[in-house]
């Protein structure tokens, strides 16, 4: 029949792979998207407020428990539980308690910007964690932290979007490093270093051309530290980006906190303590700030 359209046997229209989320698109007509979307569970999504007042939102919980923050009150959702959002002032936060499921309804079209691109770099991440096997899901947990640092310091809804693209990505550009090199055992030589050296102007290249490049200058600069002393273009201060500021700690937090080739991991408090012992020459005074609150309120650290 003319105007009806049917879905059997799990058929979609189309579907992106976002690391370890999956988005389907099911049903699309007059700017209106309906998509089936799976997260798994420690995951972050937000709501964020559109540009358009009258855009809305809605989400119906399939299966799995989900916790967000509004108005500074904690609200836990479940199956056949559900929200919706229009005309909001800020970004509401969810994190995902387990695996689950949700239909997602949006009056504005937005799995277009999902795009195959960002599940091709993606899938440039997995080569690199495999070949790394000390950095699995390294960047799952560098976005966490980042967008809950983030969130403390209440960045813009553009600079949210552009930070969780930086931070998926920031170890894109190691796709071209060896795996003696990544895994090497003994201190790196001057020869080796400057290889590594490479890897943020690397990774962000593959950003140009596509409809994430904004994260491009983040991507590049998260090793750069507020003293000159960083790579790969030796910026100092103000000329470092908030975001990448904010990956700095992050992806160092995480590095110390988990175990490498060449040593074992430290605890959370003597990784803490060694970044708050490098603010202001390596590390953003705030950024480490809000982090620590972070930790506190997860009970990382006493």
């Amino acid at each position: 029949m003319e105007g009806f359209k049917v879905g059997k046997n799990g058929t979609v229209l189309d579907s992106v792979q976002l690391d370890v989320s999956n988005i389907s698109l099911l049903s699309r007509g007059d700017g209106t998207e309906v998509m089936l979307q799976f997260l798994e569970k420690d995951k972050l999504f937000y709501m964020y407020p559109a540009d358009n007042s009258e855009v809305m939102e809605f989400c119906y919980i399939l299966t799995g428990k989900v916790v967000g923050e509004i108005d500074g009150q904690k609200i836990e959702f479940g199956p056949h539980e559900y929200f919706s959002v229009s005309g909001i002032k800020e970004p509401v936060h969810f994190e995902v308690l387990t695996d689950t499921s949700f239909i997602w309804v949006s009056t504005e079209p937005v799995f277009v910007h999902l795009s195959k691109e960002i599940s091709a770099l993606m899938d440039i991440v997995k080569q690199v964690e495999k070949k790394d096997r000390y950095t699995y899901n390294h960047g799952d947990r560098v976005v966490n932290y980042s967008i809950k640092i983030a969130k403390k310091m209440k960045l813009s809804k553009v600079q949210l979007e552009n930070l969780n693209i930086a931070a998926s990505l920031h170890d894109i550009g190691k796709v071209y490093i060896s795996a003696e090199i990544l895994n090497k055992p003994t201190p790196l030589t001057d020869e080796e270093f400057n290889i590594i050296k490479k890897h943020p102007l690397d990774g962000a290249e593959m950003l140009k051309g596509t409809v994430y490049e904004e994260a491009y200058p983040i991507l590049a600069q998260h090793h750069e530290r507020l003293n000159g002393g960083g790579y790969p273009n030796g910026l100092k201060e103000e000329e470092i980006l908030l975001e990448a500021r904010i990956i700095a700690v992050s992806d160092t937090f995480d590095a110390m906190t988990e175990d490498r080739s060449y040593r074992k991991a430290f605890n959370a408090q003597f990784a803490l303590d060694e970044i708050k012992g490098m603010t202001d020459t390596h590390y953003d005074r705030k950024v480490v700030e809000a982090f620590e609150e972070v930790l506190k309120e997860e009970g990382i650290i006493k």
